[in-house]
């Protein structure tokens, strides 16, 4: 079968980096051209299998006999080639993220895996959140000021200085949860908070129709990893920084959470859930237990009925200590007042939405680790 030489072209209606070191920068209006040598039969089976359009020619071109990279300027005509990236390489940088609005709001869009839903089959918070650190890992190198090696999120003062984020609070808002298949994508940007302190947005959409469905805002601190201590923010860092802050929120202020977050005692504690081990997975680079990995024990002390029928649609965590694989952690939930209503202003409709304290604590001496509050709402049902 006499196989042919096939392009394709994509343009990007924003700025794409997919190689910030090489300057290798796909603007707007430029498309990206793979030539491919295929057969008419491999082509029309291959995109006929495939129907996102990343997958299907990522899959074209990893498959080809040859390719190569080239860029067009969509209004000129003009090609610019990309030196020394294959198609399928150029491809994978785009997959990881792009600015908008600049260089101040870095997107990435993720496909909702079978393995990251729960039994109702859609997506975990623990998932969600994942998805927001990801973007906002992908962020900082992609600015061009990361560090060395592989310190995630870290940049070239930061590593000098031994000086890693760790997040203080985080507060997020869910609209829906997607489900198996659906691509959604993630928005992020930061900002100066206070004098030592860095504060990160995330927005959350359905990236076909563009619905918000989540939205969250965080606060971060400087820990030195060698002494495990906070530190000030020193001023080279705080310059690294300055050319990218975004003055947006992504959470109103008068929606934003600041109110404390009570103490759970063994007296007000209804679910408790004690002896949690680390494992050596739930290490991150760090080498302590990653933020996300505490929300499944705050939920451990849930009750079942309540993860069964109700969406989380709000949680505020506030962390107060590290956890290392020596640790063994309890897990305390406690009932809080009932919010009456829904959106529609119809309480007729929805029943009376939950409220809950949550306390994680060192089991052995009762350190707090995380303080956390959560709403809920009762679960939808379609018939």
């Amino acid at each position: 079968m006499a196989a042919s030489a096939t392009t394709l072209g994509l343009k990007f209606p924003g700025n794409y980096v997919s190689n910030v070191n090489n300057n290798v920068v796909f603007n707007s209006g430029e498309v990206l051209k793979m030539s491919c040598m295929h057969s008419s039969h491999e082509i029309n089976t291959l995109l006929n299998n495939n129907k996102r359009r990343f997958l299907s020619i990522g899959t074209l071109c990893s498959n080809s006999r040859s390719h190569r990279v080239e860029r067009v300027n969509g209004t000129k005509g003009n090609v610019i080639h990309a030196p020394n990236e294959s198609a399928e390489e150029a491809l994978l940088s785009i997959s990881r993220g792009r600015f908008v609005e600049g260089m101040f709001v870095f997107r990435q869009i993720f496909v909702i895996r079978s393995y990251e839903i729960g039994p109702d089959k859609t997506v975990t918070m623990e998932t969600l959140m994942n998805f927001l650190q990801e973007t906002a890992l992908n962020h900082v190198p992609s600015l061009g000021i990361g560090g060395p090696g592989n310190d995630f999120g870290v940049t070239l003062e930061m590593s000098i200085r031994n000086l890693i984020w760790v997040v203080t609070r985080i507060q997020v808002q869910v609209n829906r949860y997607s489900k198996w298949g659906d691509e959604i994508e993630v928005d992020t940007w930061f900002g100066a908070a206070g004098k030592n302190g860095m504060r990160r947005d995330w927005i959350v959409r359905d990236h076909k129709t563009k619905e918000i469905i989540a939205r969250s805002t965080s606060t971060w601190a400087l820990l030195n990893k060698v002494t495990r201590r906070l530190s000030k923010m020193p001023e080279e860092v705080k310059q690294e920084a300055v050319p990218f802050n975004f003055i947006k929120r992504a959470i109103a202020e008068e929606e934003t959470d600041y109110e404390k977050i009570h103490k759970i005692t063994d007296d007000t504690a209804e679910g408790i859930r004690s002896g949690m081990a680390p494992r050596w997975n739930d290490m991150d680079a760090n080498l302590h237990v990653n933020n996300v990995k505490y929300i499944g024990w705050m939920l451990e002390s849930v009750p079942k009925e309540v993860l069964k029928d109700y969406n989380m649609t709000s949680m505020t965590l506030e962390y107060r200590r590290e956890c290392t694989e020596s640790n063994l952690v309890e897990s305390m939930t406690s009932p809080c007042e009932k919010v009456v209503g829904d959106s529609n202003n119809n309480s007729s409709i929805r029943k009376p939405d939950l409220q809950y304290s949550h306390l994680l604590r060192l089991l052995d001496n009762k350190t707090e680790l995380v303080r956390a509050r959560t709403q809920w709402h009762l679960k939808q049902k379609h018939n």
